[in-house]
């Protein structure tokens, strides 16, 4: 929970499903493909959410056998903001400052406790941050032991997030739009060793979302950069460092990497966090990370026993679900809190195609939400196992209203009516054509390592053709697809992740904001360029800063209102997950749910 703006994913975390195939088939037929119903398929599951209960204590030892698709660009802090796997394996070595609990909608200390200090006259906050006094970096196999200070938190904030040549993801957040339309400054002061400030130059509704952040070595980081400027600190801890001289100050020291094969970590000792017979978290001794890219290959080392856990697709569920005495469990959730999402590009650079005049205009986007078969997806893609995203906030957010709710639901005479509106008909042949006369096409671009998005983008295609309009799918490598989105803007539709789940009204200000780089239809912008985003501007920011809930409630449900009315991105479905857990290890303190994922923090061999 430590980051307002969200990065892009070819797809969302939540398990997804698809059975491969593009032909429109009933739910009936559907439930067939998975050898019952849906509610006989959730019966051979469990359903274990975490409630915030008390965990059990556990005996060390074992290995965590996993995978992950590729290698790592990097071990370096800065790297990982934009690379999934490079954050996949810093994250093992890192702690934060606050953690957030779901279940009780409040903030609690983690790597560091804090308070909060408004002065209401002046329109001004601090949050002072005190670090635990049991936090130290470490080494792997070392005596070496550096206790982890206030001058960690101030560097990385100052001379790293504050620097715009080292490009960090956090820079924007360290600024606010005062009430004149200004920007100030959030500053950050050294107290002492332990404890450090931020200070706020206005009142915020959630200050710890802007503040909380990774515990990075300054130690390493500031010689980098005293060395080599920014470049320095991109260049440390590459790849080719040996990774025992990387220090950890979380649970696990990386120990061993050999590209293309495995990564290896060893549990930190010296982790502050303790079960009740003063035992450091976690209980498993090591940690094994192979590199497969195919995903066939990874269930086949899951059903083989060479892996710990499995995210299950449809094609799956048979096979696991109606295996004699299987030696795993399958949990189940209610499925995700957000959605991937169909956008159409706005960007005024591409003003001279037909595809521009189209998009611009709600009704047209309107019209394409209202031909997305979303049932259809369900049925077929997800065998019945998801359900429509039709509020923008998800349910944990506690501005969620289910008034207000989309209105363009799967209705093709209403998307003809709305193509109508703005002069789109079918000539005689049944093709769509504009006032021009010209023929109603375009590209859907998708993501070449997810067949999920292929066979929902065929959906889409199929549906389009029987009001007729001609949708040309485009795969394109994710890479190439980013590059597209934040530098070259020549896509014209596209299906897309982006991580978070909105839990915050305030998350995504690099997505809902017109100049934000993610703003995915037209990024960047210096002035808003329609009425409808310089009030979802004036909106966001007002939200943002308004601490009295319930008028806070009246600012975010017109944000909600507008941006479902004008449909920038069309939310797809929230599928439901199921994962599956060897029975090797004891269950006792395992929970999984669509709030936190797979709860394994404490989990422990049987004995």
């Amino acid at each position: 929970m430590n980051k307002m703006a969200l990065i892009l994913g070819a797809v969302l975390a939540a398990a997804l499903f698809s059975c491969s195939k593009s032909d429109e088939i009933s739910i009936e037929e559907a439930e067939a493909m998975a050898g019952g119903g849906v509610d006989e398929m959730v019966a051979k599951t469990t359903a274990k959410p975490y409630k915030g209960q008390d965990f059990v204590s556990g005996k060390l030892g074992g290995t965590w056998n996993s995978v992950m698709i590729q290698d790592p660009k990097s071990f370096n802090l800065l790297i990982a903001e934009t690379d999934s796997q490079t954050a996949g394996v810093t994250d093992m070595m890192l702690d934060y400052l606050v953690d957030y609990d779901r279940v009780k909608r409040e903030w609690i200390p983690h790597g560091a406790s804090f308070e909060i200090i408004a002065d209401e006259a002046a329109d001004k906050l601090d949050v002072i941050y005190t670090l635990r006094d049991d936090l130290y970096w470490t080494w792997y196999n070392s005596d070496r032991k550096i206790k982890v200070t206030s001058d960690d938190i101030v560097f990385w904030y100052n001379e790293i997030r504050g620097d715009p040549e080292c490009q960090s993801s956090g820079y924007y957040q360290q600024f606010l739009t005062m009430e004149d339309g200004s920007d100030a400054h959030i500053e950050i002061e050294k107290i002492d060793d332990r404890r450090f400030v931020f200070h706020f130059p206005r009142i915020v509704a959630e200050p710890l979302l802007a503040t909380n952040m990774d515990i990075a070595p300054r130690i390493n980081y500031e010689e980098a950069k005293k060395n080599g400027g920014a470049q320095g600190v991109m260049d440390i801890f590459s790849v080719n460092t040996d990774p025992k001289n990387i220090p950890s100050c979380g649970q696990w020291y990386l120990v061993e990497y050999i590209p293309g094969q495995r990564l290896v970590y060893k549990r930190n000792p010296n982790y502050w966090e303790k079960d009740s017979n003063n035992v450091s978290i976690p209980y498993y001794e090591e940690e094994v990370v192979r590199i497969i890219p195919d995903e066939n290959t990874r269930f086949l080392l899951f059903k083989q026993g060479e892996t710990e856990s499995w995210g299950l697709r449809p094609e799956d569920m048979d096979e696991l679900l109606n295996k004699p005495n299987p030696d795993y469990t399958v949990y189940n959730n209610d499925g995700a809190l957000s959605a991937s999402f169909w956008a159409f590009n706005q960007n005024p650079v591409n003003a001279k195609t037909p595809q521009y005049s189209w998009f611009v205009q709600k009704e047209f986007r309107q019209a394409m939400s209202s031909l997305l078969n979303r049932d259809r997806i369900i049925n077929q893609v997800y065998r019945g196992l998801a359900s429509p995203k039709l509020y923008f906030f998800p349910e944990t957010n506690r501005y969620f209203d289910e008034k207000i709710k989309l209105a363009f639901l799967y209705d093709t005479k209403k998307a003809i009516e709305l193509f109508s509106s703005i002069g789109i008909k079918q000539d005689e042949q049944g093709i769509m054509r504009d006032r021009e006369n010209r023929a109603i096409e375009f590209n859907l671009t998708i993501a070449s390592d997810n067949s999920v998005t292929n066979d929902i983008a065929s959906i889409i295609a199929d549906e389009l053709s029987k009001v007729g309009i001609k949708i040309n799918i485009r795969v394109l490598d994710f890479q190439k697809l980013v590059e597209q989105l934040t530098r070259t803007f020549d896509w014209e539709s596209l299906i897309m992740g982006l991580s978070g789940d909105n839990t915050f009204p305030s998350q995504g200000s690099n997505v809902w904001a017109s100049d934000g780089n993610l703003h995915l239809w037209n990024p960047n912008q210096e002035s808003p360029a329609t009425e409808w985003e310089a009030r979802v501007d004036y909106l966001y920011n007002e939200g943002a800063y308004t601490v009295d809930e319930e008028k806070a409630k009246v600012i975010w449900d017109e944000f909600q209102t507008i941006i479902l009315e004008q449909s920038p991105l069309i939310y797809l479905v929230r599928p439901k997950g199921f994962w599956a857990l060897g029975n090797r290890w004891d269950h006792a303190n395992v929970y999984y749910d669509n709030l936190r994922g797979a709860e394994t923090s404490h989990i422990f061999l049987k004995q």
